[in-house]
């Protein structure tokens, strides 16, 4: 001892302090550093948990995918961008390790203490190699998994893209068909109305020039009087032998019209704007109605399929004459019949 105090009082300098100085910021700084490591440690499980439940979500969140993919490349640059740092904190503190390890070799065996923390020293920086070497395994897994997620996401794209090209071979043969319906469909109209024009020449032919039956546009108009009482809805039997010529034609032009051509034949009653008002018709539209149904009834009853009637009541709310007088009274009372598309 009484030689070191020789020596340390002929150097006239004492590097004691200092170098404890130094030491202690060396190792407070790798508390700091490793400190930092655990919290980024702590942040990349976290972050890892979060893309695992992202990866779950992937089967239900396809429209998601260019959004995930950006936010999995943004958390790769930080992670690289972490681990370049945690390198470069390495590399600072064994550099820091060789500069103090040499001059505690400079030194010389008089300071065995230091000597000793140098060793410590040593230690917790072999320590955290092993812990960086730890973090760079886990930063490796991170990597595969986010390429085994790129490797999906690619997958799911090719799969969109395929998904979109049929939809768009989809489309296309959507649209022809729509055009070959359009097609099919007007065909089915210019037959429709040849056999509503071979039918009303059939009518015509059957019923006569009778003034009290007219065709007006596509439809065949009789007066209510050719089949009712005024007030009425039971079928006189003038008018049921009218109907019968009726049901043959349209027995007879049911045989002809393809059975692919949904026709119906709609019996509509009409009344005037007098009002009715009777137990059995308390409204113009009542007996309108009960007078097309007795119409399509006794057609059903002399052959006509029944899914090829309609009935429907208009009461006096589509005149043919706004006038208010006896012959336009008279003109919109009346049942018309009508060959249409069901």
């Amino acid at each position: 001892m009484a030689l070191a105090r020789a020596r340390r009082s002929d150097s006239g300098m004492n590097y004691w302090p200092g170098f404890v100085d130094a030491l202690s910021t060396l190792i407070l700084g790798i508390i700091f550093l490793l400190t930092v490591f655990v919290v980024m440690q702590f942040f990349l499980q976290q972050e890892m948990a979060g893309k695992d439940t992202a990866l779950n979500r992937l089967n239900v969140q396809i429209a998601q995918l260019t959004e995930l993919l950006s936010l999995e490349k943004a958390g790769k640059v930080n992670l690289e961008e972490t681990i370049a740092q945690l390198r470069a904190g390495l590399a600072s503190a064994e550099g820091e390790r060789d500069r103090y390890k040499g001059l505690s070799e400079e030194l010389g065996s008089s300071i065995a203490a230091a000597q000793s923390k140098s060793a410590e020293l040593t230690t917790q920086i072999e320590s955290e190699k092993s812990l960086s070497a730890r973090a760079l395994s886990q930063v490796e897994v991170l990597n595969q998994q986010i390429a085994a997620l790129r490797r999906q996401l690619s997958a799911l794209e090719a799969a969109l893209e395929v998904s979109e090209k049929k939809d768009k071979e989809s489309q296309v043969k959507l649209a022809d068909l729509g055009q070959r319906l359009n097609v099919a469909l007007a065909q089915r109209v210019q037959e429709l109305n040849r056999f509503r024009s071979e039918f009303f020449g059939r009518l015509r032919e059957i019923l006569g020039n009778r003034p009290d039956v007219r065709i007006v546009g596509d439809r065949f108009v009789f007066q209510s009087e050719v089949f009712f009482d005024s007030g009425k809805a039971e079928l006189l039997p003038a008018g049921r032998v009218e109907i019968d010529k009726i049901a043959s034609a349209l027995t007879e032009l049911e045989k002809q019209i393809p059975s692919e051509i949904a026709w119906v034949m709609r019996v509509d009653g009409h009344t005037d704007v007098r009002r009715i008002a009777s137990a059995q018709f308390p409204s113009n539209y009542e007996l309108s109605s009960a007078r097309a149904i007795a119409v399509v009834r006794y057609m059903v009853s002399r052959g006509v399929p029944p899914q090829r009637l309609v009935a429907a009541a208009f009461g006096e709310f589509q005149p043919l004459d706004a006038e208010k007088s006896e012959e336009a009274y008279r003109r919109n009372r009346r049942i018309e019949l009508k060959l249409t598309e069901r």
